[in-house]
């Protein structure tokens, strides 16, 4: 049985924030071009919010890495850190607010950085759309487990009221 993919409305629907802890339990579908397909649940997330939210790229203003940010949501944000990490981001809410989720943890891989190399994304995934998407996309699932929060990861430069926020969503397994 196949499950529901999420669509552009899902996306829409509400902001970051709640998105980040919404997605949590959801099924990250990838199919590679050797025909193979990995599919795994999300279990960490992070929230950017606006441009108010220092850690947040757009903060900074319109650039043209950012720029999809201000966009429509449920598209791919990607972006390289250290010159060998794509980072997966799903851009959320109303246009001309930027924000954007964060996958930061799948059941078979923790960290952004693992989760670009699994998911081999690279500069082509920037403004995919996950609603019509072949490569990627996400697909509606029961969540099991609880969701707890923590501070954000990485974003010192941010100031601590921002690198503070409790916007890192974690799911921890219900325990047997």
């Amino acid at each position: 049985m196949g499950m529901q993919r999420l669509s552009k409305t899902y996306f829409k629907s509400s902001d970051a924030l709640f998105l980040a802890q919404d997605l949590l339990g959801k099924t990250l579908v990838r199919n590679f071009k050797n025909g193979q397909t990995l599919r795994s649940k999300i279990t960490e997330t992070e929230a950017y919010l606006g441009v108010e939210d220092k850690a947040n790229h757009a903060s900074k203003g319109r650039t043209k890495r950012t720029e999809l940010m201000f966009g429509e949501a449920g598209l791919v944000y990607v972006y390289l850190i250290y010159g060998r990490y794509w980072l997966l981001n799903i851009v959320t809410g109303k246009p001309e607010i930027p924000q954007a989720v964060l996958i930061r943890g799948l059941e078979i891989v923790n960290g952004p950085g693992r989760i670009g190399n699994l998911l081999e994304l690279d500069q082509s995934f920037y403004g995919e759309d996950l609603s019509l998407s072949e490569r990627i996309w996400i697909e509606d699932s029961e969540l099991e487990g609880e969701i707890i929060s923590a501070p954000r990861v990485g974003v010192d430069y941010a100031g601590d009221e921002w690198k503070n926020k409790p916007w890192r969503f974690i799911l921890k397994p219900i325990e047997e």
